[in-house]
């Protein structure tokens, strides 16, 4: 038997930095997404036992500004992507206006820290959010395609294919014939 779940990270994340956080005792409060505020100093020992636990989960501390700077700008890029409503806005200036710092600065600090354009970033996390919709099979292509402000499915389907080499169509096929394939292997 196969099942699909839906990970929102951002909630996933918190909740965990959450638990770590109150296993150590620490004051603290959550602001945005990957920002805490500590009440009060800790010590070096307290910092890398929490550092060490975090990483079993895949979280890291950033120690660089411009790192966090950039995480920031994954972070607002993921919130516009993945949310569940559609946003007209264009990215650059939700980015700029989110973080509030101009599109180039923004711009040229990704580039630098990531070796890659914030554009080619959001164009990966709309096909990943692509194939997450195909996936779920509730959506047309052109529904898709609206959700995540693409001018057509025919632009869609270029930058899908220019992505991972084969056409939204024939992701869903794939994805058909697995699900045809393992509802046959359950039944013997």
């Amino acid at each position: 038997m196969k099942m699909y779940v839906k990970f929102d990270f951002n909630a996933l994340c918190k909740k965990v930095l959450d638990e770590k956080l109150k296993e150590q005792g620490l004051r603290y409060r959550l602001l945005n997404f990957g920002e805490v505020e500590f009440y009060e100093s800790f010590t070096k020992e307290q910092h890398n036992v929490f550092k060490k636990n975090l990483e079993e989960y895949g979280i890291e501390i950033i120690e660089s500004q411009k790192i966090a700077l950039v995480q920031k700008i994954k972070d607002a890029i993921a919130e516009l992507v993945f949310s569940d409503e559609t946003v007209s806005v264009k990215a650059s200036i939700y980015i700029a206006e989110r973080l509030n710092h101009s599109y180039g600065y923004l711009s040229n600090l990704f580039s630098e820290v990531t070796f890659t354009s914030i554009e080619n970033f959001i164009i990966l996390q709309k096909i990943e959010h692509a194939k997450g919709l195909i996936i779920g099979n509730k959506q047309s292509l052109t529904e898709i395609a609206d959700k995540l402000n693409y001018s057509s499915v025919a632009h869609l389907s270029t930058q899908f294919k220019n992505t991972t080499g084969i056409t939204p169509s024939q992701f869903h096929k794939i994805v058909a014939k697995r699900r045809k394939a393992q509802s046959l292997s359950l039944n013997f």
